[in-house]
């Protein structure tokens, strides 16, 4: 009887095995390439959500979230995960330009998750905003740069020592 019990314990495992090793040598599932996109936008930009959706969607950021700033401009910032490819970089970082008057501010790559975009987020202080000029964004937007070295160049960019101004 206590064997029984012991093979009916295992058989759960044995065929969760058995479908981990045909998912491994079976046709690969698609990963999706961006997880998540939060953007802030100015409140004028509200009434036009759904049109603003449609247009990340087709960007290929099918989970895009949205909020509005009540007062004032957002910050011209943008934050990448680790894992987003870089023709997926270079397309949040057309719409921040296009929607957010412009890009001066990287968030580091440390601060997301692998596969998530952010764009005007004001969650970040100045300890973690590192300024770019239009120039180092233009090599950002590099259509020759590959994912790995697109990384390498953001990596790069927001991994100086940051001194802290004012009250820190």
């Amino acid at each position: 009887m206590r064997i029984r019990w012991h093979v009916i314990g295992l058989l759960p495992i044995v065929l969760l095995g058995e479908i981990t090793v045909l998912a491994a040598f079976g046709e690969v599932a698609a990963v999706q390439t961006v997880s998540r996109v939060e953007v802030v936008l100015a409140y004028h930009h509200r009434a036009r959500e759904a049109e603003l959706k449609q247009e990340f969607v087709q960007a290929g950021f099918p989970n895009v979230h949205f909020q509005f700033a009540r007062m004032g401009q957002p910050p011209q910032n943008i934050g990448l995960g680790r894992d987003v490819p870089a023709d997926k970089a270079r397309e949040a970082i057309r719409l921040a330009l296009k929607y957010n008057l412009g890009v001066g501010i990287l968030l580091p790559e440390r601060l997301f998750p692998p596969r998530f975009i952010t764009i005007a987020s004001s969650n970040y202080d100045d300890t973690v905003e590192y300024p770019i000029d239009q120039a180092t964004l233009a090599r950002l937007q590099n259509a020759e740069l590959t994912t790995e070295a697109f990384h390498r160049l953001y990596h790069e960019l927001t991994s100086a020592v940051i001194i802290p101004k004012g009250r820190y």
